[in-house]
């Protein structure tokens, strides 16, 4: 048991790095659009365009691949064998791919719509903009589709490393394009090298199928009974995946008509990094977790069940309460270093800062509900997902109509905030009325001590930075030592405060650093 859960964190730990390595490069990426374009007409019209092909991926299909694929496919693996296991992979492959073809195909026949749908609030001259760039990277879509259906049999045979290198492989992509495109193709050319990394995605992804002894069988036989399984767990499950595509929708339709559509700009950059931070930890645990929680039903064994869910909950708000809280702390300071510069002016980082304080207090909830999630699908369990993520949806809808005009960019994440606290706190209610027991009394405790251990951190890392501001002059060398100081203050702070408590996964981490430098040494 021991050594299963070392190699389990031994995964989790070198998926993070990866993953880790993609979000940094995602940060430079998107420095790079800031300070290129800052929040005018070009950008704007480019966060619109790069939104709705997502948006339409994530609503149809990445539901379909991440939570109906794997579990099916999982199921061939343990009762049926690799080789029924491929051919209904290579039949979702194909079915997958046809799909999303269509989709790209009349997305960007639609695109002027679309536009209109996502964005009402833009002028003419950016509506139009972002119709065309939109044209141009629908085909992501396509492009997501197989690479995402890569990613699935991969996690699935256990391969979680290559999987999580892909968005490096994008993000470089991008980041090459500013360096040698940019001056002569402009935010056309972007929309290009975008388009081009997400079909690198796939590509990278074709050498270790093949060593894990892949072999792709075509076909469309849609009638088939995983095709059959799938299709029946699609439509609850994808309604259930809604909730954070459509919330960004919402969120983006509100803000461009704030700040001349600027409040586009802003939600979308405090939202990115918001979810680059959290993702580094949440995904990398949620994508390692998953097939391991889909074997386990597939085996029947539902204590193991229950006891890697408790374990994966409890460690992750371990790390998640003091990121939120250390975001909230740093929004500023850290919008300033990331994107400030260029055209990405003094009145850019002011809103963008507001947004992402706000959006950071989801954190918790946005934690929470990707794990539990992960358990209804793995369950294949689709309907409970489809009401909490509805009943979000419409919360987030109603707050931005009330938040928005009073709060600005501020009530818009808010409302972001609220809606993925209340899909957490509707996910986790089900699962203790049926007396699951998920979540006991000593977990409870745990979590009290966690958050008593991140207040102490909040507030000294509060003090670091109002402290060390006011000695520094402005500029990027002070934004960093800001940053700096007050992160290894922070986590001083909280990881002391953990060992005082006696959290569980304070031990772990002290374990973990000591076989480090006792390998060092």
């Amino acid at each position: 048991m021991s050594e299963h859960r070392d190699n389990s964190t031994k995964t989790i730990s070198i998926v993070m790095v990866i993953t880790l390595l993609g979000k940094v490069l995602g940060l430079v990426r998107d420095r790079m659009l800031a300070v290129n374009y800052g929040t005018g007409m070009e950008a704007n019209a480019f966060y619109t365009a790069s939104r709705i092909p997502r948006v339409f991926f994530d609503a149809v299909f990445a539901s379909a691949i991440a939570a109906c694929f794997i579990p099916v496919f999982s199921e061939y693996l343990t009762k049926q064998g690799r080789e029924k296991a491929f051919r209904f992979a290579g039949t979702f492959l194909t079915v997958m791919a046809v799909l999303t073809a269509v989709l790209s195909a009349v997305g960007m026949g639609f695109a002027g719509p679309l536009v209109e749908l996502f964005a009402d609030g833009y002028d003419e001259a950016t509506a139009q903009l972002a119709v065309r760039l939109t044209r141009i990277m629908f085909p992501t879509v396509l492009f997501t589709g197989v690479a995402f259906s890569f990613v699935g049999i991969l996690q699935s045979l256990d391969e979680f490393n290559i999987p999580a290198l892909i968005s490096t492989i994008s993000n470089l992509v991008i980041i090459g394009y500013y360096f040698t495109f940019n001056e002569r193709f402009g935010i056309y050319g972007l929309a290009v090298a975008f388009l081009l990394g997400w079909l690198l995605q796939a590509v990278v992804q074709v050498p270790a199928l093949k060593k894990k002894g892949f072999r792709y069988y075509p076909g469309l036989n849609w009638r088939s009974d995983g095709m059959k399984k799938v299709f029946s767990l699609m439509v609850p499950v994808m309604v259930s995946t809604w909730v954070q595509p459509i919330n960004l929708t919402v969120n983006s339709k509100f803000g461009s008509r704030l700040y001349g559509g600027a409040g586009v700009s802003a939600i979308e950059i405090s939202t990115n990094l918001y979810l680059i931070i959290a993702g580094v930890f949440v995904l990398s645990v949620t994508n390692v977790i998953f097939p391991k929680l889909s074997r386990q039903n597939a085996q029947g064994e539902g204590d193991a069940f229950r006891e890697t869910l408790r374990q994966t909950v409890h460690a992750t708000l371990f790390f998640v309460l003091p990121m939120c809280a250390g975001l909230m702390v740093l929004a500023r300071p850290l919008v300033s270093f990331v994107y400030g510069g260029g055209l990405f002016d003094e009145f850019s980082v002011s809103i963008t800062a507001q947004g992402l304080v706000w959006v950071t207090l989801g954190m918790v909830g946005y934690a929470v509900q990707n794990i539990l999630s992960r358990a209804y699908f793995a369950r294949q369990d689709g309907r409970t997902p489809l009401i909490a993520g509805g009943l979000s949806i419409l919360v987030n809808i109603l707050l931005c109509m009330v938040l928005t005009q009073r709060l600005q960019v501020a009530g818009l994440a808010i409302a972001s905030s609220v809606s993925s606290t209340v899909y957490a706190l509707l996910l986790l209610l089900p699962l203790e009325k049926k007396g699951e027991r998920v979540f006991n009394a000593a977990f409870w405790k745990d979590m009290a001590r966690t958050l008593a251990a991140t207040l102490a951190m909040a507030f000294g890392a509060w003090l670091v930075v109002h402290f060390v501001s006011g000695l520094l002059p402005p500029g990027k060398m002070g934004e960093l030592i800001v940053l700096g100081t007050t992160a290894v203050v922070g986590m001083a702070i909280y990881f002391t405060a953990a060992v005082l408590l006696r959290i569980p996964e304070a031990r772990m981490v002290s374990d973990m650093a000591k076989r480090i430098l006792k390998r060092g040494g």
